[in-house]
């Protein structure tokens, strides 16, 4: 165990980050470095201070023994023996053994060993992409985080190393992000076959699917370069450069595609390049996307039911067309689906509008607007219990409200 220093030049400065690692050794007498504690910038009375501190706790003698149960005579050749009382026994550092041995089961059910055999193979260092890649699906699918957390904590703690035969090698954290850009080429082929074995699996078919985009921000400085583009934030963030993110799944939550855009990507003009993906991909048949109102447009909603293979949708009703069929839908009678859900259905043309009543839905904003109206009785009676206003200071703009006093 030792410090590591990290350099890196930034705002005409050179800045010097301190780790606290130790030496794993790995496969062919080899040894890789573990971040145990990220210190970040320490002066030099600090870093004296570490370097003390690790040089204690390194002058342990380790060796190997031999152990024999208390009721066994230690035999002759030994060198080294201790008996040791079993009943006395204690568990520590347990590792997670179930779930990772049935994540690999997972893993050969869905022929993703064969698919990527023949596209990750091993680099010339000996790296098994492969292993590092089944490491990574079966810690999201067990232990979601990031590529950190599982090369500081979640590796030592799991079996992966033994179900695979591996060391801490395919856990550096380097690895674990060169992995994912290995990954992007096979995106599409994929998705095929993830598809094709869980139409296998349970006779599933793609006749539904939903298609939403949203958005994730970057706290950079300049120069912004590729997709990082400042546009419509759904985090309440405008002043960070972010991407958009689509993504198209079926009610069941299986993604059949995904797409990173540029941050300044308008949702209208995304939906008529997903729907040539998808079938490139699945093949043309006759499927229902269910959009929100302000991702398709009158023009390719009218492409996708004048095309070959009629594309069903459900979408939301723009507001400013709401007022014109509002008389016809109030004539319409209410139609029961199940408990707790009406609808109302108005043929207009080739389209057919959807009026839908949730009781759930109608007790939830009724309790939002009896809590705002409480709140407002609040700042009533808060104001009534103050001294007289004037209109000039109802007027000033540092005026927004008065917390009442509490009695």
């Amino acid at each position: 165990m030792f410090l590591r220093v990290t350099n890196r030049h930034k705002n005409g400065k050179d800045h010097r980050y301190y780790s606290v690692v130790e030496n794993q050794r790995v496969r062919g007498g080899k040894h890789v470095q573990k971040t145990l504690l990220y210190l970040g910038e320490i002066n030099d009375t600090q870093r004296a201070s570490w370097t003390k501190t690790i040089d204690t706790i390194d002058e342990r003698q380790h060796r190997q023994v031999a152990l024999f149960p208390e009721d066994r005579e230690i035999p002759e050749g030994i060198d080294v023996g201790v008996q040791v009382r079993l009943s006395k026994l204690q568990l520590h550092r347990p590792r997670q053994w179930g779930a990772c041995w049935l994540a690999c089961e997972l893993w050969d059910q869905l022929g993703l060993q064969e698919f990527w055999k023949e596209r990750l193979l091993a680099s010339r260092k000996g790296t098994q992409w492969l292993h590092v890649l089944q490491t990574l699906v079966c810690y999201r699918l067990i232990d979601p985080g990031s590529e950190w957390r599982l090369h500081r904590y979640w590796f030592d703690h799991s079996a992966m190393a033994d179900l695979l035969g591996e060391d801490f090698k395919i856990a550096q954290k380097d690895t674990l992000y060169r992995c994912h850009d290995r990954l992007v080429e096979h995106k599409e082929d994929l998705f095929k076959h993830l598809k094709g074995r869980w139409e296998d699996l349970f006779d599933a078919r793609c006749e539904v699917l939903l298609y939403d985009l949203t958005s994730t921000y970057f706290e950079s400085d300049p120069p912004f370069e590729g997709k990082r583009q400042f546009g419509y934030s759904r985090d309440k963030r405008p002043d960070c450069v972010q991407v958009v993110i689509a993504l198209v799944v079926t009610p069941e939550g299986f993604p059949l595609g995904y797409e990173v855009m540029a941050g300044n990507t308008a949702d209208n003009t995304t939906l008529r390049g997903f729907l040539k993906k998808i079938e490139d991909i699945h093949g043309k048949a006759q499927r229902v996307w269910v959009m929100d109102r302000g991702i398709p447009t009158e023009e390719v909603l009218r492409e996708m039911r004048e095309a070959s293979t009629p594309v069903l949708y459900l979408v939301g009703t723009p507001k400013g067309r709401l007022s014109r069929y509002e008389q016809k839908l109030a004539e319409q009678p209410w139609e029961k689906v199940h408990e707790g859900l009406s609808l109302k259905l108005l043929e207009d043309g080739d389209e057919i509008y959807v009026y839908a009543q949730s009781h759930d839905r109608i007790k939830k904003e009724r309790s939002m607007r009896k809590r705002r109206l409480k709140g407002l009785i609040k700042q009533l009676h808060g104001l009534r219990n103050r001294k007289r206003l004037t209109r000039d200071t109802l007027l000033t703009p540092t005026f927004h409200k008065f917390t009442p006093k509490r009695r």
